[in-house]
Protein backbone atom coordinates (compact mmCIF):
# COMPACT_ATOMS: atom_id res chain seq x y z
CA UNK A 1 0.00 0.00 0.00
CA UNK A 2 1.08 3.63 -0.73
CA UNK A 3 -0.12 4.99 2.65
CA UNK A 4 2.00 2.16 5.07
CA UNK A 5 4.90 3.20 6.84
CA UNK A 6 7.04 0.75 7.18
CA UNK A 7 9.03 0.43 10.66
CA UNK A 8 11.73 -1.88 11.34
CA UNK A 9 14.02 -3.16 14.25
CA UNK A 10 17.17 -0.40 14.38
CA UNK A 11 19.46 -1.52 12.11
CA UNK A 12 22.46 -2.54 13.50
CA UNK A 13 24.66 0.39 12.19
CA UNK A 14 22.19 2.75 13.82
CA UNK A 15 21.90 1.15 17.30
CA UNK A 16 22.55 3.23 20.36
CA UNK A 17 22.51 3.26 23.93
CA UNK A 18 18.57 3.21 24.65
CA UNK A 19 19.30 2.62 28.32
CA UNK A 20 20.76 6.05 28.39
CA UNK A 21 18.47 7.65 25.90
CA UNK A 22 15.35 6.62 27.92
CA UNK A 23 17.02 7.95 31.08
CA UNK A 24 17.92 11.55 29.22
CA UNK A 25 13.90 11.81 27.66
CA UNK A 26 12.62 10.67 31.30
CA UNK A 27 14.50 14.10 32.42
CA UNK A 28 14.05 16.64 29.45
CA UNK A 29 10.87 15.40 27.69
CA UNK A 30 7.50 16.28 29.52
CA UNK A 31 5.03 13.40 29.06
CA UNK A 32 7.41 10.47 28.62
CA UNK A 33 7.24 7.65 31.68
CA UNK A 34 7.72 3.72 31.38
CA UNK A 35 9.09 0.99 29.70
CA UNK A 36 10.87 2.71 26.06
CA UNK A 37 10.50 1.24 22.24
CA UNK A 38 12.38 2.17 20.02
CA UNK A 39 11.70 1.02 16.36
CA UNK A 40 13.09 2.31 13.14
CA UNK A 41 11.36 4.22 10.11
CA UNK A 42 12.69 2.88 6.89
CA UNK A 43 12.85 4.52 3.91
CA UNK A 44 14.45 7.33 4.78
CA UNK A 45 17.75 8.04 2.58
CA UNK A 46 19.64 10.95 5.18
CA UNK A 47 19.01 11.44 8.63
CA UNK A 48 18.30 7.87 10.87
CA UNK A 49 14.93 8.63 11.80
CA UNK A 50 12.98 6.71 14.73
CA UNK A 51 9.76 5.92 16.59
CA UNK A 52 9.94 6.13 20.61
CA UNK A 53 7.14 4.96 22.67
CA UNK A 54 6.84 5.33 26.16
CA UNK A 55 3.58 5.31 28.96
CA UNK A 56 1.58 5.32 26.00
CA UNK A 57 3.03 8.07 24.33
CA UNK A 58 4.52 8.59 21.04
CA UNK A 59 7.47 10.65 19.60
CA UNK A 60 9.64 10.29 16.66
CA UNK A 61 13.50 10.97 16.89
CA UNK A 62 15.97 12.17 14.25
CA UNK A 63 19.63 12.17 14.71
CA UNK A 64 22.43 12.32 12.45
CA UNK A 65 23.68 9.12 11.10
CA UNK A 66 27.05 7.56 12.31
CA UNK A 67 30.64 7.95 10.51
CA UNK A 68 32.85 10.32 8.83
CA UNK A 69 30.08 12.79 7.06
CA UNK A 70 30.38 15.69 4.40
CA UNK A 71 30.40 18.91 5.20
CA UNK A 72 27.50 21.25 6.31
CA UNK A 73 25.21 17.87 5.79
CA UNK A 74 22.94 16.11 8.22
CA UNK A 75 21.94 19.18 10.29
CA UNK A 76 19.27 18.24 12.42
CA UNK A 77 20.04 21.12 14.86
CA UNK A 78 18.97 23.35 12.00
CA UNK A 79 15.72 20.94 10.88
CA UNK A 80 14.49 21.42 14.93
CA UNK A 81 15.26 25.17 14.46
CA UNK A 82 12.88 25.64 11.27
CA UNK A 83 10.32 23.64 12.66
CA UNK A 84 9.99 25.41 15.95
CA UNK A 85 9.82 28.50 14.02
CA UNK A 86 7.11 27.55 11.92
CA UNK A 87 5.00 25.99 14.88
CA UNK A 88 2.25 29.00 14.66
CA UNK A 89 1.77 29.95 10.79
CA UNK A 90 0.24 28.28 7.82
CA UNK A 91 2.50 26.09 7.24
CA UNK A 92 2.23 22.51 8.69
CA UNK A 93 4.77 21.12 10.97
CA UNK A 94 4.76 18.67 13.99
CA UNK A 95 5.34 20.51 16.91
CA UNK A 96 9.06 19.81 17.84
CA UNK A 97 9.80 18.92 21.31
CA UNK A 98 13.68 19.24 22.56
CA UNK A 99 17.09 19.52 20.43
CA UNK A 100 20.11 17.51 22.59
CA UNK A 101 23.46 19.00 21.00
CA UNK A 102 25.39 16.66 23.17
CA UNK A 103 26.95 13.75 21.18
CA UNK A 104 27.64 12.04 24.32
CA UNK A 105 24.21 10.95 25.02
CA UNK A 106 23.58 8.43 21.65
CA UNK A 107 26.63 9.46 19.68
CA UNK A 108 25.41 12.03 17.73
CA UNK A 109 22.76 15.35 18.00
CA UNK A 110 19.57 14.38 17.62
CA UNK A 111 16.03 16.10 18.19
CA UNK A 112 12.74 14.97 19.33
CA UNK A 113 9.12 15.76 17.82
CA UNK A 114 5.62 14.46 18.43
CA UNK A 115 4.75 11.84 16.36
CA UNK A 116 2.13 12.94 13.61
CA UNK A 117 -0.81 10.38 12.71
CA UNK A 118 -1.62 10.08 9.29
CA UNK A 119 -1.04 8.97 5.72
CA UNK A 120 2.59 8.63 3.43
CA UNK A 121 2.44 8.54 0.17
CA UNK A 122 5.21 6.66 -1.50
CA UNK A 123 4.31 6.07 -5.17
CA UNK A 124 3.56 9.35 -7.14
CA UNK A 125 0.54 8.35 -8.96
CA UNK A 126 -1.04 7.16 -5.79
CA UNK A 127 -2.62 4.03 -7.16
CA UNK A 128 -5.00 3.20 -4.52
CA UNK A 129 -6.78 6.40 -4.57
CA UNK A 130 -9.72 7.68 -6.99
CA UNK A 131 -9.01 9.81 -9.53
CA UNK A 132 -11.10 13.04 -7.27
CA UNK A 133 -9.04 12.06 -4.46
CA UNK A 134 -5.54 12.36 -6.34
CA UNK A 135 -6.37 15.40 -7.41
CA UNK A 136 -7.41 16.97 -4.19
CA UNK A 137 -3.82 15.69 -2.75
CA UNK A 138 -1.97 17.32 -5.39
CA UNK A 139 -4.13 20.57 -4.97
CA UNK A 140 -3.09 20.18 -1.22
CA UNK A 141 0.53 19.82 -1.68
CA UNK A 142 0.65 22.77 -4.58
CA UNK A 143 -1.32 25.03 -1.54
CA UNK A 144 0.97 23.71 1.29
CA UNK A 145 3.88 24.98 -0.86
CA UNK A 146 2.45 28.29 -1.88
CA UNK A 147 1.84 28.61 2.37
CA UNK A 148 5.61 28.02 2.73
CA UNK A 149 6.80 30.06 0.77
CA UNK A 150 4.89 33.13 1.62
CA UNK A 151 6.09 32.71 5.58
CA UNK A 152 7.46 36.15 6.73
CA UNK A 153 10.57 35.17 7.57
CA UNK A 154 11.60 38.24 9.87
CA UNK A 155 8.11 37.47 11.84
CA UNK A 156 8.86 33.80 12.59
CA UNK A 157 12.84 34.76 13.62
CA UNK A 158 14.27 33.24 10.24
CA UNK A 159 15.21 36.40 8.36
CA UNK A 160 18.95 34.35 9.17
CA UNK A 161 18.53 31.25 8.18
CA UNK A 162 20.76 31.50 4.86
CA UNK A 163 22.09 34.13 2.69
CA UNK A 164 19.56 36.24 1.06
CA UNK A 165 20.68 36.51 -2.21
CA UNK A 166 22.81 34.24 -4.69
CA UNK A 167 20.68 31.00 -3.51
CA UNK A 168 21.32 29.15 -7.21
CA UNK A 169 25.01 30.29 -7.68
CA UNK A 170 25.29 28.84 -4.16
CA UNK A 171 23.82 25.80 -4.11
CA UNK A 172 25.41 24.74 -7.64
CA UNK A 173 28.87 25.24 -6.05
CA UNK A 174 27.94 23.25 -2.59
CA UNK A 175 26.26 19.95 -4.87
CA UNK A 176 29.35 20.22 -7.51
CA UNK A 177 31.48 20.14 -4.31
CA UNK A 178 29.73 17.73 -2.43
CA UNK A 179 29.16 15.58 -5.52
CA UNK A 180 32.79 15.64 -6.36
CA UNK A 181 33.71 14.11 -2.62
CA UNK A 182 31.15 11.42 -3.06
CA UNK A 183 32.51 10.75 -6.45
CA UNK A 184 32.55 7.07 -6.71
CA UNK A 185 33.08 6.82 -11.12
CA UNK A 186 32.55 9.19 -13.96
CA UNK A 187 29.12 10.29 -14.60
CA UNK A 188 30.00 12.91 -17.96
CA UNK A 189 26.53 14.17 -17.90
CA UNK A 190 26.98 15.52 -14.24
CA UNK A 191 30.57 17.10 -15.61
CA UNK A 192 28.32 18.99 -18.34
CA UNK A 193 25.91 19.92 -16.08
CA UNK A 194 28.13 21.39 -13.60
CA UNK A 195 29.56 23.27 -16.38
CA UNK A 196 26.64 24.37 -18.11
CA UNK A 197 24.51 25.59 -14.31
CA UNK A 198 26.84 28.36 -13.43
CA UNK A 199 26.85 30.27 -16.56
CA UNK A 200 23.36 30.20 -17.31
CA UNK A 201 21.56 31.13 -14.02
CA UNK A 202 18.55 33.32 -14.38
CA UNK A 203 18.89 36.98 -13.62
CA UNK A 204 15.56 37.26 -11.57
CA UNK A 205 16.57 36.65 -8.28
CA UNK A 206 13.84 36.16 -5.07
CA UNK A 207 14.65 35.13 -1.50
CA UNK A 208 11.83 32.77 0.29
CA UNK A 209 12.13 29.53 2.79
CA UNK A 210 12.92 26.90 0.79
CA UNK A 211 12.45 23.45 2.17
CA UNK A 212 15.09 22.19 -0.10
CA UNK A 213 13.60 18.60 -0.46
CA UNK A 214 9.65 19.31 -0.51
CA UNK A 215 8.23 16.18 -2.70
CA UNK A 216 5.31 13.87 -2.01
CA UNK A 217 6.69 11.48 0.27
CA UNK A 218 7.91 14.32 2.77
CA UNK A 219 4.17 15.34 3.53
CA UNK A 220 1.79 13.63 6.05
CA UNK A 221 -1.71 13.49 5.21
CA UNK A 222 -4.98 13.30 6.56
CA UNK A 223 -5.91 10.06 8.05
CA UNK A 224 -8.61 10.40 5.70
CA UNK A 225 -8.92 13.59 4.18
CA UNK A 226 -6.47 14.61 1.23
CA UNK A 227 -5.14 17.34 3.28
CA UNK A 228 -1.61 17.74 4.00
CA UNK A 229 -1.12 18.16 8.34
CA UNK A 230 2.51 17.72 8.76
CA UNK A 231 5.74 18.63 6.45
CA UNK A 232 8.89 16.23 7.18
CA UNK A 233 12.19 16.61 6.82
CA UNK A 234 13.58 20.15 7.20
CA UNK A 235 17.44 18.66 6.92
CA UNK A 236 18.10 21.07 3.60
CA UNK A 237 15.71 23.91 4.49
CA UNK A 238 17.49 27.20 4.41
CA UNK A 239 16.48 30.88 2.28
CA UNK A 240 16.66 30.34 -1.01
CA UNK A 241 14.97 30.53 -4.46
CA UNK A 242 11.24 29.17 -4.60
CA UNK A 243 11.50 28.34 -8.07
CA UNK A 244 13.85 26.06 -6.68
CA UNK A 245 11.11 23.60 -4.45
CA UNK A 246 8.93 24.18 -7.70
CA UNK A 247 11.19 22.50 -9.78
CA UNK A 248 11.97 19.72 -7.23
CA UNK A 249 8.36 19.37 -6.38
CA UNK A 250 8.34 18.87 -10.27
CA UNK A 251 10.83 16.26 -10.93
CA UNK A 252 8.25 13.27 -10.96
CA UNK A 253 6.88 14.48 -14.67
CA UNK A 254 10.13 13.97 -16.04
CA UNK A 255 11.30 10.77 -13.93
CA UNK A 256 10.53 7.27 -15.63
CA UNK A 257 8.35 5.46 -13.84
CA UNK A 258 10.82 2.07 -12.64
CA UNK A 259 13.67 4.05 -11.56
CA UNK A 260 14.41 2.34 -7.74
CA UNK A 261 12.82 3.54 -5.58
CA UNK A 262 12.68 7.40 -6.97
CA UNK A 263 10.02 7.11 -9.21
CA UNK A 264 8.12 9.58 -11.54
CA UNK A 265 4.74 9.50 -13.54
CA UNK A 266 6.59 7.35 -16.72
CA UNK A 267 3.55 7.27 -19.49
CA UNK A 268 1.05 7.44 -17.04
CA UNK A 269 -1.83 8.90 -18.72
CA UNK A 270 -2.48 12.11 -16.09
CA UNK A 271 -5.85 13.41 -17.00
CA UNK A 272 -7.15 10.18 -16.94
CA UNK A 273 -6.02 9.04 -13.49
CA UNK A 274 -7.14 12.75 -11.77
CA UNK A 275 -3.68 14.10 -11.14
CA UNK A 276 -2.78 17.63 -13.01
CA UNK A 277 -0.06 17.62 -15.67
CA UNK A 278 2.98 19.93 -14.79
CA UNK A 279 1.47 22.89 -16.91
CA UNK A 280 -2.30 22.81 -14.44
CA UNK A 281 0.28 22.14 -11.69
CA UNK A 282 2.39 25.08 -12.35
CA UNK A 283 -0.49 27.36 -12.95
CA UNK A 284 -2.30 26.95 -9.63
CA UNK A 285 1.32 27.78 -7.93
CA UNK A 286 1.42 30.77 -10.24
CA UNK A 287 -2.13 31.65 -9.08
CA UNK A 288 -1.56 31.22 -5.35
CA UNK A 289 1.99 32.98 -5.61
CA UNK A 290 1.93 35.71 -8.62
CA UNK A 291 5.43 33.69 -9.50
CA UNK A 292 5.12 31.99 -13.21
CA UNK A 293 8.54 30.62 -13.96
CA UNK A 294 8.11 31.40 -17.63
CA UNK A 295 11.10 30.85 -20.02
CA UNK A 296 13.45 30.06 -16.42
CA UNK A 297 11.47 26.72 -15.72
CA UNK A 298 14.13 24.49 -18.31
CA UNK A 299 16.93 25.58 -16.43
CA UNK A 300 15.25 25.12 -13.00
CA UNK A 301 14.21 21.45 -13.81
CA UNK A 302 17.50 20.79 -14.97
CA UNK A 303 19.51 22.68 -11.87
CA UNK A 304 17.21 20.33 -9.32
CA UNK A 305 17.97 16.84 -11.30
CA UNK A 306 21.83 17.98 -10.79
CA UNK A 307 21.19 19.01 -7.15
CA UNK A 308 19.41 15.59 -6.52
CA UNK A 309 21.94 13.51 -8.75
CA UNK A 310 24.69 15.18 -6.33
CA UNK A 311 22.48 14.16 -3.49
CA UNK A 312 21.77 10.69 -4.05
CA UNK A 313 25.47 10.04 -5.30
CA UNK A 314 26.27 10.88 -1.55
CA UNK A 315 23.77 8.62 -0.28
CA UNK A 316 25.46 6.20 -2.48
CA UNK A 317 28.72 7.15 -0.77
CA UNK A 318 27.88 6.29 2.21
CA UNK A 319 26.17 3.30 1.71
CA UNK A 320 29.55 1.71 0.04
CA UNK A 321 30.74 3.07 3.87
CA UNK A 322 27.76 1.28 5.40
CA UNK A 323 26.49 4.04 7.57
CA UNK A 324 23.47 5.38 5.24
CA UNK A 325 20.04 5.90 6.50
CA UNK A 326 18.20 3.21 4.71
CA UNK A 327 18.80 -0.63 3.17
CA UNK A 328 17.69 0.83 -0.36
CA UNK A 329 20.38 3.23 -0.22
CA UNK A 330 22.63 1.40 -2.18
CA UNK A 331 19.81 0.71 -4.81
CA UNK A 332 18.77 4.62 -4.71
CA UNK A 333 22.73 5.79 -5.50
CA UNK A 334 23.14 4.01 -8.73
CA UNK A 335 20.09 5.83 -10.13
CA UNK A 336 22.61 9.68 -10.44
CA UNK A 337 23.38 9.01 -13.55
CA UNK A 338 20.17 8.67 -14.77
CA UNK A 339 19.07 11.66 -13.05
CA UNK A 340 22.22 13.61 -14.42
CA UNK A 341 21.41 12.47 -17.96
CA UNK A 342 17.71 13.46 -17.71
CA UNK A 343 18.73 17.01 -15.99
CA UNK A 344 21.29 17.16 -19.49
CA UNK A 345 18.91 16.20 -21.98
CA UNK A 346 16.34 19.13 -20.76
CA UNK A 347 19.00 21.15 -21.46
CA UNK A 348 19.92 20.46 -25.21
CA UNK A 349 16.13 20.31 -25.98
CA UNK A 350 15.47 23.61 -23.94
CA UNK A 351 12.35 21.82 -22.23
Amino acid sequence: MSDVVELIAVREQHRFDEARLAVYLGTHLPGFAGAMTTRQFQGGQSNPTFLVEAGGGRWVLRKKPPGRLLPSAHMVEREYRVIRALADTAVPVPPARLLCEDADVIGTPFYVMDYVAGRVFVAPALPDLAPGERAAIYDSMGDTLAKLHAVDLRAVGLADFGRPENYVARQIARWSKQYEASKTGDIPAMDRLVDWLPRHIPPRDETTLAHGDFRLGNLIFHPSEPRVVAVLDWELSTLGHPLSDLAYNCMTYHLPADLPTVRGFGTADLGKIGIPDERAYIAAYARRTGRDPGADWAFFMAFSLFRYAAIVQGVYARALQGNASSASAGQLGRTAPRLAEIGWALVERGA
